[in-house]
């Protein structure tokens, strides 16, 4: 399986790189310097020590070109190939102790974002015969957020709004200042706000804990996607079946989230609504097993 996608704009990444060089290096490998000559060079190989979908080459490149411009690397498989275990991914050549430098470094980005690509091609697997998409949240790591959100497109998520500078997501904290009024009229305002602003959002969203708050916020133009906070199969068919009642809001798109599973998502995804958020994506992954074998 090989995936086409938006790769990450290095402008955005490349500091972070720079921060893991220098806590990790900083111009100095005592042991390396220790046992290896100084002019030797060879080549080592990344090996993906379990099954997975790779995720994280060209930060690989750019992670070598900070610590040598002698190095160099063949990409055997490239980003969105899914390998057996065993498989020798890429290939490193250069300088010795610049390899064994950047090791760690490498293998750290490449483990993460690997893994991140591998659990999101999962939940896609158990949404595929559905219309369903699955897309992330804004639960990454501090820094890492270009990165992780590639990760997800490179296993077939979708990204959901990036920040809080692009969308528009008016949660439970945002309506608790509308208790005082109706929530229809209060979302009314918000969204009519909203249109008058200079920044023009990429969709606007809100998000309803019952059926009797989605029967609202459907009332309101200018509301994209509705987000289903924690609801069951059941309420999730019943909220799908409400929103294709009334026609005139049948483009109004409907999400569910809130401790979505491998188990659950299947189930989820079968009741008709159009994407589920699943922070764990990002937030629960473990890195997967790769080696630098020299």
């Amino acid at each position: 399986m090989l995936i086409l996608m938006q790769y990450p704009d290095p402008k955005k990444y490349v500091p972070l790189i720079q921060l893991a060089y220098d806590e990790d290096y900083a111009g100095c490998d005592l042991t390396s310097e220790a046992t290896i000559g100084e002019g030797r060079t060879g080549q080592g190989e990344l090996i993906f020590r379990k099954e997975g979908l790779v995720c994280g080459m060209p930060v690989v490149q750019q992670v070598l070109a900070v610590y040598s411009e002698h190095l160099q690397i063949e990409v055997i498989h490239p980003d969105g190939t899914l390998v057996e275990a065993g498989t020798t991914v890429a290939i490193l050549f250069g300088p010795m102790r610049a390899i064994l430098a950047a090791e760690r470094v490498v293998l750290n980005f490449l483990q993460r974002l690997s893994a991140i690509a591998t659990m999101t091609s999962h939940y896609v697997y158990k949404v595929r015969n559905t219309r369903c998409q699955v897309c992330d949240t804004r639960k990454t790591t501090p820094g890492w957020r270009e990165l992780e959100k590639y990760a997800v497109r490179c296993g077939g998520g979708t990204n959901h709004r990036y920040g809080l500078w692009d969308a528009v997501l008016i949660k439970d904290n945002h309506l608790a200042s509308l208790k005082a009024e109706d929530l229809s009229s209060g979302l009314a305002k918000a969204v009519g706000r909203i249109q008058q602003a200079k920044r023009k959002p990429d969709f606007v969203q809100v998000e309803v804990d019952d059926l009797e708050q989605l029967k609202a916020a459907l009332t309101v133009d200018g509301i994209n996607m509705i987000l289903l906070d924690n609801m069951t199969p059941e309420q999730l068919k019943k909220a799908v079946a409400i929103r294709n009642s009334r026609s005139s809001r049948e483009k109004v798109l409907l999400e569910a989230s809130g401790n979505i599973t491998l188990k659950t998502v299947g189930p989820i995804a079968e009741t008709g609504i159009d994407r589920v958020s699943i922070g764990a994506l990002t937030h629960a992954v473990r890195n997967l097993d790769i080696g630098l074998d020299i």
